[in-house]
């Protein structure tokens, strides 16, 4: 039986079939974007602005995950993989570093903690604290929302945070960090993690080890939850790629990440 993971991923290789297609039809060039659904939104909105100033070639993007996007690239299905984590030693591809995100560690806005330690988040999502008042916080049972597996997100948070410990298997597991962002804005006894750049006024985010979440703690290196915003590809890219990872590099596209609340690539 195939898993849910490849059945996603033979989606997503028809959908950029299909999209191909329509573009050998109608003369256009296309570059296909594919892989972390953090990174996508962002790549979105710059693919939505390089499109309307180039005529001959058409930017899509699709979500999938990083893991996802590596296999689009390996496989030749996408130009350029999106991933929200650093490479593996096994993955052999390009890392280009287009902008640095924070994880912010989200609750609800009526939730009291403002502030855990990296050794208190280890501790709640391996499961040895279960409830609120044991951090600070009421005296609720603390409810799990982590990132699936194959996440650049969820491999980034258990690199930077667990240290080798296993997510509690009692965890609600959530596909994008809109779900994420949901369960935790209709839940107050609910802590889970997504990009900062895309935290809205419907959730707060906690400062860890006392520094607070912002763009510029993660720029000065005082926030600990930090991790890079990868465009991956696979020996050169096509000349039609390389045109928009260079709009992307721009000061133009950096500075439109940076009002959406990334931090520039260096």
């Amino acid at each position: 039986m195939l898993s849910t993971r490849t059945i996603a991923f033979c989606g997503l290789a028809l959908a950029c079939a299909a999209l191909l297609e329509g573009c050998r039809k109608s003369g256009r060039r296309v570059v296909t974007v594919l892989g972390s659904t953090s990174i996508e939104p962002f790549a979105e909105m710059l693919a939505e602005e390089y499109n309307a100033r180039q005529g001959a070639i058409e930017v899509e993007v699709l979500g999938g995950g990083s893991t996802a996007g590596i296999q689009a690239v390996r496989t030749g299905i996408a130009q350029i993989g999106m991933c929200s984590r650093g490479l593996k030693p096994q993955e052999h591809f390009t890392p280009i570093v287009i902008a640095r995100d924070g994880i912010a560690m989200v609750v609800h806005p009526s939730n009291p903690v403002k502030d855990l330690s990296l050794s208190q988040i280890r501790d709640l999502f391996s499961g040895r604290v279960g409830n609120w008042r044991e951090v600070g916080g009421a005296d609720s049972p603390v409810r799990l929302i982590t990132r699936e597996e194959g996440s650049g997100t969820r491999e980034a948070f258990v690199k930077l945070v667990m240290g080798g410990e296993r997510i509690s298997r009692y965890a609600l597991t959530q596909e994008s960090n809109g779900a994420v962002k949901e369960l935790v804005r209709h839940d107050p006894s609910a802590i889970g993690y997504m990009s900062l750049g895309l935290v809205g006024p419907e959730l707060r985010s906690l400062d860890v080890n006392a520094a607070q979440p912002t763009s510029e703690n993660v720029a000065n290196g005082s926030y600990p939850l930090v991790r890079p915003f990868l465009f991956v590809v696979s020996g050169p890219p096509s000349a039609e790629a390389q045109l928009f990872i260079s709009f992307v590099l721009s000061s133009d596209g950096q500075r439109m990440l940076e009002r959406e609340g990334l931090v520039r690539a260096k």
